[in-house]
């Protein structure tokens, strides 16, 4: 049978083994610490990239005055057209349908 001293047995080589983790516990926390400082840099060069690309982004929202930004919205309430029907239009149309197609450049 094994003899046990102190609450170990005399085969165990080292009693305190299951502590040794707290032999090296300040370069544990200086590397965790250093890993957290890394990390918090990245994010920081993340979020720095994030908005100078923000500021590359034309946004009319953020970017035009707010007198251009109600025009915005005018214009396009707007719609092509005042109420005629194309049929009315073309019957009073004093145009030649039969005419070539104008082309800039091009002479005739």
């Amino acid at each position: 049978e094994d003899q046990v001293v102190n609450g170990h047995d005399e085969k165990e080589n080292n009693p305190f083994a299951e502590y040794m983790w707290m032999e090296n516990e300040e370069d544990f926390n200086r590397q965790v610490e250093e890993e957290l400082q890394e990390q918090e840099f990245l994010d920081r060069c993340f979020q720095e990239m994030l908005e100078e690309e923000d500021q590359d982004w034309f946004i009319p929202s953020r970017d035009l005055p707010q007198g251009v930004g109600q025009l915005q919205q005018q214009l396009n309430g707007l719609s092509v057209g005042d109420g005629h029907s194309s049929e009315d239009i073309l019957s009073k149309s004093n145009l030649n349908p039969d005419a070539k197609e104008f082309v800039p450049g091009v002479k005739y």
